[in-house]
């Protein structure tokens, strides 16, 4: 291994990086070292440019560029002492997409074409609760408490504790599921007990749920959460009590839902309508 990749992933542990970012990162850093080339001097202000071009080029999204991006400034800030070349690795512009939510009607369909008790269970959950699908996938048969309709999420992104709902509807399903297949210490466990589900395998099922169920929309496990934020947001709740909720560090991430909600804009009439 590259010298500078067994320096990046002890850094990367050091300051409590998840092992799915430590994955991540050290994959990026093989490539851009690759890239770079052997010479202790290889990385200049060139070669990370050069490199981030490429990425662009390439076409990928916006969050894989991102995370390129972000590897190559830790390798830059945390590794290698150079903080006067972080100006060569600008991070791309935001992009201002609005989420994607789904209907009462979709939502019912979708449901509706997930016939394992353990998938049902996994997404109602994820949905009920606002949950990223890394989220639900590392839940612990302790971690559901049914008499205050909590869940605690533990280690979330970021590496911080909360607690979200648990809806009746989602403790009967699971409830449903134990039943059946008795989990002991993962909630969804994947085809070992000792293993947590694969996140790849809760996209595919939801895929294929998409599918069945007729949605033309870009449904992923993502969408569901999207979902649950703006509902709330339209039945009235406060976005301060959903920021918590979702485990968002900053209030501006939430506000985006302010966008997509129906609330207010169900009161505005359309001018034609008035001709």
């Amino acid at each position: 291994m590259h010298p500078l990749l067994v320096r990046a992933e002890q850094e990367l542990k050091l300051r409590g990086y998840s092992p799915r970012t430590r994955k991540s990162y050290l994959q990026h850093l093989r490539r851009f070292l690759r890239h770079a080339g052997p010479a202790p001097d290889a990385i200049t202000a060139d070669s990370i440019r050069d490199y981030l071009v490429g990425v662009a080029d390439r076409g990928l999204s916006r969050a894989y560029h991102d995370q390129v991006a972000s590897a190559i400034r830790f390798l830059l800030r945390y590794v290698c002492n150079l903080p006067l070349l972080l100006d060569s690795a600008p991070r791309p512009r935001k992009q201002s997409r609005l989420p994607q939510v789904l209907s009462t009607g979709e939502l019912r369909g979708f449901f509706a074409a997930i016939d394992n008790p353990k998938h049902r269970a996994a997404l109602l959950v994820a949905y009920s609760a606002g949950l990223r699908v890394s989220e639900v996938v590392r839940l612990r048969v302790g971690d559901l408490d049914p008499e205050r309709h909590l869940i605690h999420i533990r280690s979330g992104k970021g590496r911080k504790d909360r607690y979200t709902l648990l809806s009746d509807v989602a403790w009967t399903s699971v409830q449903h599921y134990v039943a059946a297949f008795r989990p002991t210490n993962w909630l969804f466990p994947g085809a070992s007990e000792a293993r947590p589900l694969n996140t790849r395998t809760i996209q595919k099922v939801v895929a294929a749920a998409r599918n069945r169920a007729g949605i033309q929309k870009r449904l992923t496990p993502h969408t569901l959460r999207h979902t649950f934020a703006t509902q709330l947001l339209e039945s009235g709740t406060d976005v301060r009590y959903i920021q918590e909720l979702l485990g968002h560090a900053s209030p501006k991430t939430t506000q985006i839902y302010t966008h997509v909600a129906q609330r207010d804009l169900a009161r505005i009439r359309s001018p034609l309508d008035t001709l």
